[in-house]
């Protein structure tokens, strides 16, 4: 590197999970909206597209044989099978981005979380979203109207579990207030970019620092 300019860094894996409906996909619309350094892990996905998403922008939406074919090849940084979809992340376009400094969001479940927290520990940083109540949570989930009655029933069954989770994430934000919520986020992030061991080539800027004091 050069040693008149600060040390370049290794990028984030910001990861955002939560039961459905605690607001995860909001709050992740809004800090990329904010952060310009940020970027939208897109996944796989074997479920049909939903009202107003758009393919390779929201996700790659496949089938299930092309999604076991990538599994099979180790094409996919993780996977999970949720209410009968498959879902994953490839990684090669992953590792790549955080080996050229670029940060990467993740909305996923805590079974996507784990996966990707076990394989690429130094480089991921979890936030858990939680409601402000569980009469909010399930009026939120209600609200939605994109999922059929025995859908919805399903994430109600399914929030508790998810919730369980929460103790193994670094931060948890009850998303009393979107803003508020945001705010924490982005501080989070702009902290995660100055955490020690992902600024490569300081322990040399520090050096050069030093004898160039002399």
């Amino acid at each position: 590197m050069n040693s008149a300019s600060h040390a370049t860094r290794r990028g984030v894996c910001l990861i955002l999970s939560s039961p459905s409906g605690a607001g995860k996909t909001t709050l992740a619309k809004a800090l990329l909206a904010s952060e310009a350094g940020l970027a939208h892990s897109v996944s796989v996905t074997t479920r049909p597209p939903r009202q107003g998403e758009t393919e390779g922008a929201d996700y790659f939406f496949v089938s299930k044989d092309h999604f076991e074919a990538m599994r099979e090849r180790g094409d996919l940084l993780e996977w999970a099978q949720v209410f009968g979809n498959f879902y994953g992340t490839p990684g090669r376009p992953v590792k790549e981005a955080l080996a050229q400094g670029k940060d990467i969001l993740f909305v996923i479940d805590w079974q996507g979380a784990a996966s990707i927290a076990s394989l690429l520990p130094d480089d991921t940083v979890r936030v858990f979203i939680l409601p402000p109540s569980g009469e909010e949570l399930a009026r939120r989930i209600h609200a939605r109207g994109t999922d059929a009655k025995e859908v919805i029933a399903g994430r109600l069954d399914a929030a508790a579990a998810e919730i369980s989770h929460w103790n193994d994430y670094d931060y948890v934000l009850v998303n009393r207030d979107i803003q508020e919520s945001l705010s924490a986020l982005k501080a989070i992030l702009q902290a995660e970019r100055h955490r020690r061991h992902r600024q490569h080539g300081l322990p040399e800027f520090v050096l050069s620092l030093i004898a160039g004091g002399a």
